[in-house]
Parts: structure tokens; C-alpha cells; sequence
């Protein structure tokens, strides 16, 4: 199994209401390699939710170009997209049960979301017990999901999203409801994944140890990508258009309309307030 590239070229997303319409996204550039465990991160109405639902083929973006491997999913059909959610693409919603029939088995849950891969790649899926070893439910197959404690909820959900061994797993908010104890059960169980089967995973969260646990966060501000951490350490992003948003603690004592001197020196660039 081998990852799935993620490329988003000046994606835009409006959402028209009758007060008017509401700029979501504006612009978003970001290239995630095969492999790669990403958070988005950022405030409610940044526009994170957005960007994963076009990722996950909810919603088509209202300009730009979204693309998952080799495939636009912005020029495909329903159809089409149907069946990458079935098979190369996994997605997990916020709220555990929002993935689970609760009065099934762990174990049924799976059998379940494998059906459609079944049909498309017959005799290709991994047995369901060896999904919950990934996830870190071994013995736990049987149980109902209604009498399973939050954190393994979770998993569960991270379980039916690997159902059919997707290159991509797209998860929202999966530790937002949970303890420190559940959180760390459910980051184990993504970077147990990532280690074992290389899927690329990217995750919406509010908090920011979930993106230094996973190596990469991208901050989502305003609807663009803004500052990008990577191991510990912050960077501020240059999109396509060119333009750099500044960290908001940089900004605090930068209003808008302040200019700034722009000097280069062997490979350093100055930005001074004028």
C-alpha cells in the first residue's frame, strides 16, 4: 500500500446564501508528498472544514483544482467520485458515532464499509481483525460500539475509515471530545497506520500538540494557508499570488497599510516596517 499525493491550486470555495456570499476559501495553495501525516489547524470559520470537505469530494470548489493522486476531483463525476470514497479515499467525520452503526459490532461496522471496495477490488482487502490491530482494538471486535468508552469509539471510526485500505485519510476533529489519555490512544493509532501501511493522513483540529505530534501543521487563516509548522519549527507560507501572511502576533504591532522594506542578502530576506 503507498500513499496519495494532495495538490490544491488557487482553491477558492463561496458559499451562496440570500444574505449574501461568503468567501470560505481564497486562493489556497498546498502540496502534501505521499506518505506525509498533516493537521490543519486553525479557529472555527477559518475555513478548514471547507478544505477538507473538497478534499474528501463533499463539495466541488468554486475555482482552482483539487487533486488526489492523479485524479481532479473537481472534473469527475458523481459517480466516479462515489467510488474513490469507497475504495481510495477514507474519510472519518467529527463525532465518532457520526461513522459507526452503534448497535453493530466493531467487527460489522468494518464488514460494512467494505462492501463497495469488495465489489470493486474482490479478494484485495485486509481481514477486519487486522484492521483493529491497527487501531489498537485487538479482542475488541464483538463488542458493541454503543458500550465502547470515547477513545475507543474513535478508533473504531479510524477502523472503518482504513476499511477498505485507502491511500488517503482525511479525519476531522478526532480527539476535540476526548481526555489527554484518549487523545494520545487515538494519535498512537494514526501514526500506527502511517508507519505500517504509508497512508497519507490529514486531519482537522483546533489543537495545536495534535499538529506537532503528527510532524506537519498548516495553519488556515481567513480562508488561506498562513503559517506552516514542521517539527517544532514555525515557517510563513508564500502562495501562488505571491502574497505572505504574517504570523498574528507580527500583525498585532503591523496594521494594514503599514509598508515594508523588502531586502535580500545571501539568501536572507529583511522585512522592516517603514
Amino acid at each position: 500500500m503507498t500513499g496519495l499525493a494532495v495538490v490544491c491550486r488557487r482553491v477558492m470555495h463561496i458559499y451562496s446564501s440570500e444574505g449574501g456570499d461568503v468567501v470560505a476559501l481564497s486562493g489556497v495553495d498546498l502540496d502534501i508528498a505521499p506518505g506525509q501525516m498533516v493537521a490543519l489547524v486553525g479557529p472555527s470559520g477559518s475555513g478548514k472544514s471547507t478544505l477538507i470537505a473538497l478534499l474528501a469530494g463533499m463539495m466541488r470548489p468554486t475555482a482552482g483544482r483539487v487533486q488526489i493522486g492523479l485524479i481532479d476531483i473537481g472534473r469527475i463525476s458523481e459517480g466516479e467520485l462515489a467510488r474513490l470514497r469507497g475504495t481510495d479515499l477514507g474519510v472519518v467525520l467529527q463525532g465518532a458515532r457520526r461513522n459507526l452503526l452503534p448497535y453493530a459490532t466493531v467487527l460489522s461496522n468494518i464488514w460494512f464499509a467494505q462492501r463497495r471496495a469488495a465489489r470493486v477490488r474482490p479478494g484485495d482487502l485486509e481481514p477486519p481483525a487486522r484492521i483493529l490491530s491497527l487501531v489498537g482494538l485487538v479482542g475488541q471486535g464483538h463488542e458493541k460500539v454503543r458500550d465502547l468508552p470515547a477513545s475507543a469509539q474513535q478508533r473504531a471510526a479510524l477502523a472503518v475509515g482504513m476499511a477498505a485500505s485507502p491511500g488517503l485519510l482525511l479525519v476531522d476533529e478526532p480527539t476535540s471530545q476526548l481526555d489527554r489519555a484518549g487523545r494520545d490512544e487515538v494519535l498512537h493509532a494514526l501514526e500506527t497506520i502511517n508507519r505500517e501501511r504509508g497512508t497519507t493522513i490529514i486531519t482537522v483540529t483546533h489543537d495545536p500538540e495534535v499538529g506537532e505530534r503528527l510532524g506537519r501543521a498548516v495553519t488556515i487563516r481567513d480562508g488561506r494557508v498562513g503559517a506552516e509548522g514542521r517539527n517544532g519549527r514555525e515557517f510563513a507560507v508564500i502562495a501562488g499570488d505571491g502574497s505572505v501572511q504574517l504570523p498574528p502576533e507580527v500583525l498585532e504591532s503591523l496594521p494594514p497599510g503599514t509598508l515594508l522594506a523588502v531586502r535580500r542578502d545571501d539568501g536572507t530576506v529583511t522585512l522592516t516596517a517603514e
